[in-house]
């Protein structure tokens, strides 16, 4: 079924001519909401990028240009006091490893030193000396940190992308119900310039029959209160238009001097809508439910990370190296020594008061409230688009009646103007008709726009389009989002 508004409302000469899709534009440009999502967006992929770069080897130079010391003290081993001078320079370079899949880390260190030792004034001893080792450490009986993180941060990306497409979906929304808003009012506003033309004609006509003597000076007073309210009409109605566009230019991010109209196509195409279908387009494809879904796991390892703490945990090191010393630098490695080391260690905890398992039973309530969480997402997305439905069906049936009032309203009052004319009407009975008419046109006028809004409202609900039954996904979610 297609339904036309019949009257044209841009009688205001417009500076800057909006029409819906031109207003999405600059909002998604310059809503501040959409902006802070941007920002959040960019903070969440930053701290991933910036995660995943830590699971690359990192490169360390740490340089001693220059050291020197000069101490007193007593040998045990020669029973004296000795003077102790030293003087040297070294540098060390290290290559870090992080290993995601064990959580361990693996290190190749190598320190270069020059040495200048002197005892009691005599000659200094000069030497050279080389350290390099390779050395792993892997955390045991305990969970993987690296994965986790990184894990999180993920996850924490996907949310804030969720985030920022149901804000636009918000923003669509909320510029939409303005954007008609401001075409209510100039629809409101035309029709109380056509009322008042009527009246100014009404009031010409009833003049022209009292200074003939034709009819009562009654009459005239009367017509002149009709004139006077009509005209009070349309200053109400461009006060309330002025105040609609504020709220829009507000909402859309440009400057409130700015003056605008709106151009809005009506035009109404009613679809027929399966309920079922619906509710599980929208339990299938709704971020709510997937960022519920995030929460759970983010709950998981809170409660794994609790369950962590005064845990039974170790520690394997692992170090093999060759040092070598010599007065000449090109002979440090003439006669080498072999380095091996290796340790395990074990973190035991022995008695919490308690702690662990009040956090544990904590986090697990966390959890829980989660899982609940979701169920509750669930069954309030299917009362929503079963409310949304039983909207639009009702809306369908208002809009038949709204037609035929319209239409009904418009005889009415063509035939008693006519009345008027003959002298068989008052004018206070015609501008009851004129009011009737108006009220007819503006109740059609917003039954048409309700529609519009709550099927824009269905397709945002369930992501999906039931004109061209296509999803709807937004597009950062569908293809900017990928996860290596």
């Amino acid at each position: 079924m297609f339904i036309l508004l019949g009257f044209n409302a841009l009688t205001i000469s417009a500076q800057d001519l909006l029409t819906l899709e031109r207003t999405l534009e600059i909002a998604y440009e310059n809503s501040p909401s959409i902006v802070q999502s941007k920002l959040n967006l960019l903070r969440s992929r930053e701290s991933l990028n910036a995660q995943r770069a830590g699971l690359k080897s990192k490169f360390f130079l740490n340089v001693s240009p220059f050291t020197y010391n000069n101490t007193r003290e007593y040998s045990q081993d020669f029973q004296e006091w000795r003077n102790y001078e030293n003087m040297g320079s070294s540098g060390t370079f290290s290559v870090v490893q992080p290993i995601k899949a064990t959580d361990g880390t693996l290190s190749l260190v190598n320190r270069f030193g020059f040495q200048s030792n002197s005892l009691n004034n005599n000659p200094a001893i000069n030497s050279f000396s080389n350290n390099v080792r390779l050395q792993f450490d892997q955390p045991i009986f305990t969970y993987n940190r690296t994965k986790m993180n990184l894990r999180e941060l993920e996850l924490d990306l996907e949310n804030a992308l969720l985030s920022y497409a149901m804000q636009k979906l918000t923003i669509e929304r909320q510029v939409s119900q303005l954007f008609y808003q401001v075409y209510q009012r100039q629809q409101s506003l035309f029709i109380s310039k056509e009322e008042l033309t009527n009246q100014e004609k009404s009031h010409e006509i009833i003049k022209n029959k009292v200074d003939a003597g034709l009819a009562a000076q009654e009459e005239l007073w009367q017509a002149e209160l009709n004139l006077a309210n009509a005209r009070s009409s349309v200053y109400n109605a461009q006060v309330s238009l002025d105040n609609a566009k504020d709220q829009l230019k507000q909402t859309i991010g440009i400057d409130l001097d700015n003056d605008v109209d709106v151009l809005a196509n009506v035009d109404v195409k009613t679809v027929d809508v399966d309920m079922t279908d619906a509710i599980d387009y929208a339990l299938k494809q709704r971020m709510e439910l997937r960022q519920r879904e995030i929460d759970i796991e983010n709950a998981q390892f809170n409660l794994i990370r609790v369950d962590a703490n005064n845990e039974f945990k170790g520690n394997v090191s692992l170090a093999v190296g060759l040092v070598g010393d010599n007065e000449q630098i090109g002979n440090i490695y003439q006669s080498p020594t072999d380095q091996q080391q290796f340790e395990i260690s074990f973190e035991i905890p022995v008695y919490d008061w308690g702690q662990k398992r009040s956090n544990l039973k904590a986090a697990e309530a966390s959890l829980q409230m989660q899982e609940l969480n979701f169920d509750n997402e669930k069954i309030s997305i299917q009362l929503n688009i079963r409310e949304i439905y039983r909207n639009m069906q009702n809306l369908v049936y208002q809009i038949e009646i709204a037609e035929k009032s319209v239409e009904n309203a418009r005889r009415t009052y063509e035939l008693n103007v006519e009345k008027y004319q003959n002298g068989d009407l008052t004018s206070m009975d015609l501008s009851l008709y004129q009011n009737q008419l108006s009220s007819k046109r503006n109740e059609l006028t917003n039954a048409l726009i309700s529609y519009k809004l709550e099927f824009l409202n269905l397709k945002i609900q369930t992501l999906w389009d039931f004109e061209s039954n296509t999803s709807i996904v937004p597009s950062e979610y569908s293809s900017e989002f990928q996860i290596d």
